[in-house]
């Protein structure tokens, strides 16, 4: 008995030995740092990818859900959200707590607001620039040719708030012009100024020339000399509180490569 009892702990101990080693190699792996399922990153250190929100000027919206989708099927996996507004009401939002990965600016001014209170991870990458024009219903009915003759009596103009960055830049073209301009109403951003002369509540309105050429045949744009006073400068940056880090930096890359500034140029914004 004795015997028999020798040769079974014989047998058994590698056995056990074995079990013991297979127990705590399968322990082991989860602590190694490997990617967890709801890791932003692909195994093995791929291509970032998750939801990322981006908060981006109005005037930017046709290029940017462009570039977006673009970046969505260069990044599999990845959603893109976006906020679009006038960048003074975007950088409220962003001092309020709002959450967002990225912010691009219509303006320099307003992405200073948001470094000067360290929302931003890094510098702002400068990316394009864009100039007013006079946007017309189609006809032109009041018969608008430069920009002096938004004064007339009986003319109904509007233009973007003063601290939105259209609205600053119409300030600025007023001023060159030597002109003071009666607007009926002050948009909260370049958007809402064009959907009043599309709409035909307004004679003319102060936009973008990137807002002429997007309307298509809905409004008519005329050029004016005093709009280069004010070419505004557009910034992009990846914000601080970005939950994904990776995936905000390739989307200020995305937007600043050739694939994305030639959706950009196409849409009539100059380089930056």
């Amino acid at each position: 008995m004795r015997y028999a009892a020798r040769v079974l702990a014989a047998v058994a101990a590698p056995l056990l030995a074995l079990t013991l080693a297979g127990c705590g190699s399968g322990d082991e792996s989860p602590r190694g740092g490997g990617s967890s399922p709801t890791s932003s990153v692909t195994a093995g250190g791929g291509e970032p990818k998750g939801d990322l929100t981006v908060f981006a000027a109005a005037s930017l919206k046709k290029t940017f859900t462009q570039i977006g989708s673009r970046f969505e099927q260069d990044h599999p996996g990845t959603k893109v959200t976006f906020n679009f507004a006038g960048s003074s009401d975007l950088v409220a939002q962003l001092q309020q707590g709002a959450p967002a990965d990225v912010f691009a600016s219509a303006d320099e001014k307003n992405m200073a607001k948001a470094t000067g209170d360290s929302l931003t991870a890094a510098a702002p990458v400068d990316f394009a620039s864009n100039t007013l024009e006079i946007a017309v219903p189609p006809g032109n009915p009041a018969k608008i040719a430069t920009l002096a003759d938004l004064t007339r009596p009986g003319v109904k103009v509007v233009v973007c708030a003063p601290e939105v960055p259209c609205g600053s830049a119409a300030t600025k073209v007023e001023t060159a012009a030597a002109i003071d301009l009666k607007p009926v109403s002050e948009e909260q951003n370049v958007t809402d100024v064009l959907g009043k002369v599309i709409a035909g509540e307004a004679d003319a309105g102060l936009v973008y020339v990137t807002d002429v050429k997007g309307a298509g045949d809905k409004v008519e744009g005329i050029e004016f000399p005093q709009s280069s006073a004010a070419v505004n400068v557009y910034p992009i940056a990846t914000l601080k509180g970005a939950q994904n880090k990776a995936l905000a930096d390739a989307f200020v890359a995305a937007v600043t490569s050739a694939s994305g500034q030639g959706v950009l140029a196409d849409a009539g914004f100059g380089k930056p």
